[in-house]
């Protein structure tokens, strides 16, 4: 089985690739989607997280509001490491058992997509690295587009990622996504083939 670890900066066509790659026939992890799985109320994650934060981080329901936590984190940079030192060993828990069912069954590829797996340290979670890039004025467009972000909120969340070539130098494969999606599903599809040639399928 061959783990890729899928990543990206924000508006870089990260999700769109994971689509792709799952229509291949990969099985795809969003980490972000284990993370909302973590903070879910009574878990030991919330607990600290609330403990850490404070309760204004609450909605109504009294579930962690992410955009009031990410208004924090995204603004401070020790808050940040907090944040990660709570939720990385419960991420990475949960991660590795989806993983070793994964092999149990017999899957081919586990696609890990995570916006900050470099920043965090965990490309060696996975086998190779795969890196969607896309030019700045691209990035912001889609942002406001789908976020409704201002240009400055954007340049904020841009900034406080790694940059395109820190990314690019830690790839094994860097998929371009400026470009339409018909091209771009094919880019997706070469790698595939490529990656299927490297396994040995």
């Amino acid at each position: 089985m061959r783990v890729i670890g899928l990543t990206g900066g924000i508006g870089s066509g990260k999700s769109t690739v994971a689509r792709y790659l799952a229509g291949l026939g990969a099985v795809v992890i969003d980490l972000d989607k284990v993370g909302h799985e973590v903070l879910k109320s009574g878990s030991q994650a919330f607990k600290r997280v609330v403990s850490e934060f404070g309760k204004d981080i609450l909605d109504a329901s009294g579930e962690i509001d992410r955009a009031r936590l990410g208004n924090l984190v995204f603004k401070n940079q020790k808050a940040l490491l907090c944040l990660n030192r709570i939720m990385h060993p419960a991420i990475d828990e949960i991660v590795n058992e989806k993983i070793e069912e994964y092999r149990r069954r017999g899957v081919k590829v586990v696609v890990l997509e995570a916006a900050a797996m470099l920043e965090a340290g965990r490309a060696g979670q996975a086998d190779e690295i795969w890196v969607t890039v896309a030019p700045e004025a691209t990035v912001l467009n889609r942002l406001k587009q789908r976020s409704g972000y201002s240009e400055k909120e954007s340049r904020a969340r841009i900034r406080s990622q790694l940059s395109n070539e820190e990314r690019t130098e830690q790839a094994n494969v860097v998929i371009d996504t400026d470009c339409r999606l018909d091209e771009l599903k094919a880019r997706v599809e070469a790698e595939w083939r490529k990656l299927m040639e490297r396994s040995g399928e």
